[in-house]
């Protein structure tokens, strides 16, 4: 039998048995996960709470996230091309081919500059106090570079498979990757953001 010693003092109950002395407060990841309205909601009403420099620097580091993504892409695949022109095989290659892949090169360099280009800009323009011209600039650089990485893609996927596929089975391919870009890059986004401000009216 234990025997207990009334002038200790009380020892406070542990976290795990703490729980019965009131109500859970409920986790916040789990509950944005049951509510995604809500957290739109919060999201939204964060954004309308920045002022005017708060709003370009999120969107301004948003910038830079999304050209990392794509620099290291579109170097790449420059990288690639520039190799090309040094291998055994090009000698081989006829006109038609030669003319594609001179204009791959260009594309590719014209998005490397595009996706490059905010980089020197900010340099150039920093303190300033010219933020806004800057995020807006780099903003139609990036999707110019987009636009011209996506071509790149495609007419290197064109002279790759016109080695290797005989007849217009190359061509047909390249329309089928392109159409695929097209949806994924450019139509999905517009037609979410369609839906959002639809949704937004209601």
């Amino acid at each position: 039998m234990a025997v207990t010693d009334p002038s200790a003092p009380a020892v406070p109950a542990e976290s795990g048995t703490a729980a019965t002395e009131g109500p859970a407060r409920p986790n916040p990841s789990q509950a944005a996960h049951h509510h995604p309205h809500r957290v739109a909601q919060g999201e939204s009403a964060q954004e309308e709470s920045e002022g005017p420099g708060e709003r370009l620097n999120r969107r301004w580091n948003e910038l830079l996230q999304e050209t990392r993504v794509a620099q290291t892409g579109v170097q790449i695949l420059f990288g690639f091309l520039l190799s090309v022109a040094f291998t055994a095989g090009f000698r081989d290659l006829g006109t038609l081919d030669r003319t594609i892949y001179v204009t791959t090169v260009v594309l590719g360099a014209a998005a490397t500059g595009s996706l490059i280009a905010p980089v020197s800009i900010h340099r150039f323009l920093a303190g300033q106090r010219m933020k806004e011209e800057l995020v807006e600039t780099a903003h139609r650089l990036m999707m110019l570079g987009m636009v011209l990485l996506a071509l790149t893609i495609g007419s290197t996927l064109l002279l790759i498979l016109r080695v290797v596929l005989p007849g217009v089975i190359a061509e047909i391919l390249v329309a089928g990757v392109m159409l695929y870009f097209a949806l994924c890059w450019y139509a999905l986004p517009l037609w979410l953001r369609r839906r959002a401000d639809r949704d937004d009216a209601v």
